[in-house]
């Protein structure tokens, strides 16, 4: 089987990182964040934007409250 060197390296260097917090996710996300909040750039956060799978379903709930509403008016 083929082995690519730069895989295998960021592998490496990803457990070794990884080790450095003693496998702790919550310690990592901290390091992340504060290594972010260091690095002085500017980042966007795009999390509370809907998106387009909720904009489509918010669209289609509309379209059936409008022909529920027209049913119940005609009658």
């Amino acid at each position: 089987m083929y082995k690519d060197e730069i895989v295998e390296e960021i592998h490496r260097i990803r457990e070794e990182y990884s080790r450095s917090f003693n496998h702790d996710l919550q310690a990592i996300f901290a390091d992340l964040q504060r290594q972010q909040a260091e690095s002085g750039r500017k980042f966007v956060n795009l999390s509370k934007k809907p998106g387009l799978t909720s904009r489509w379903a918010k669209q289609s709930n509309d379209l059936d409250n409008e022909a529920k509403n027209t049913d119940r008016d005609s009658a």
